[in-house]
């Protein structure tokens, strides 16, 4: 198992996807939200206006185009595990390339999401409460079919795709210092902290207390199994973090923080109030980290950072008007 990305790999995925995705787009947060922040030194990083939703869009067609490029991709096309979001990602890109698609989602899985996957032209699959259901039976139907299984996460062509926003950003604020992230099973954490260490860049990984898989594996040293339990659950909610992810962790400047539900939930509202940004409760865990009090990350002297808002599948009805 490959426990180790490369710069070189996020690279190709940059060239492979150029003209395909939808270019990042940053913009400033005021003066005094966030606290201990200089002016002018704190960013939002708007992925959720990517392909989908998500920036999942750019690792799933990384890891289609790559299997065309190959000729590894079969006539039975592609098939996924997801609680949404990689799914949408994954049946987005194999429309565009031609590609067959068969996705697994549990169950209670948000009916936005699901509704969106069949506009997408997938075969949605709805199986068990949890992704671990989900995926055993995605797992099952590949190898029946021959279909390719894809994965929401664990996959270096994923994570290296996910990783290419980070020098979209870059090439917008040159001098960052810290990018923030929030982490599920650990794809875009794999990528964005590759990235951000070949600039010499830290990265501050979010994942909810109820809900640390990259946490607890950085604790124990090695991936282990954590309960799932929190409102972002539906896109952070794996159980076990990713090989790459952890070597990441370990390998480059990497800050691992938490926060509760209570501080999602305030964060999304808060984006909604003062900007009226709909994302979904795994959108803006990474905005939670700066703004709980007290803070779950203490920016330094003079520190420019920016946050990712990584998705917006979201049902925007239990947004109070601001």
């Amino acid at each position: 198992m490959v426990d180790r990305l490369g710069y070189d790999e996020i690279k190709t995925a940059a060239d492979r996807i150029a003209g395909l995705v939808r270019p990042i787009a940053v913009s400033p947060v005021e003066a005094g939200a966030i606290a201990g922040a200089d002016s002018g030194r704190v960013w939002l990083a708007h992925e959720y206006l990517q392909h989908t939703g998500t920036f999942k869009a750019r690792g799933a067609l990384n890891f289609i185009a790559a299997h065309k490029e190959t000729g590894t991709l079969p006539d039975a096309g592609v098939t996924i595990a997801s609680g949404g979001n990689a799914a949408l990602a994954c049946a987005w890109a194999a429309r565009r390339e031609g590609v067959r698609a068969t996705v697994f989602v549990p169950e209670n899985a948000p009916r936005v999401k699901v509704d969106r996957l069949r506009r997408l032209g997938a075969e949605v699959r709805q199986v068990g409460t949890q992704y671990a259901e989900a995926a055993a039976a995605c797992a099952e139907f590949a190898a029946r079919t021959g279909a390719l299984a894809s994965h929401a996460y664990d996959n270096p062509l994923i994570a290296a795709g996910a990783g290419t926003l980070l020098d979209e950003i870059r090439d917008r604020l040159p001098d960052l210092d810290t990018v923030v992230v929030a982490v599920g099973g650990g794809g875009l954490f794999a990528g964005v902290a590759t990235a951000a260490g070949q600039h010499g860049m830290r990265t501050v990984a979010v994942e909810p207390r109820t809900c640390r898989a990259l946490n607890a594996a950085v604790e124990a040293g090695h991936p282990v199994d954590v309960p799932v339990d929190s409102i972002a659950a539906d896109s952070l909610g794996a159980r076990r973090v990713t090989p790459l992810a952890l070597t990441a962790a370990t390998v480059f400047d990497t800050r691992s923080v938490l926060v509760d539900d209570a501080d999602i939930v305030a964060a999304r509202q808060t984006l909604w109030d003062d900007r009226r940004i709909a994302v979904e409760a795994g959108g803006a865990a990474a905005l939670a980290a700066l703004l709980r009090n007290p803070q779950a990350y203490v920016p330094a002297p003079g520190e420019h950072i920016c946050i990712v808002l990584c998705g917006a599948n979201t049902d925007p009805s239990d947004l109070a008007n601001g």
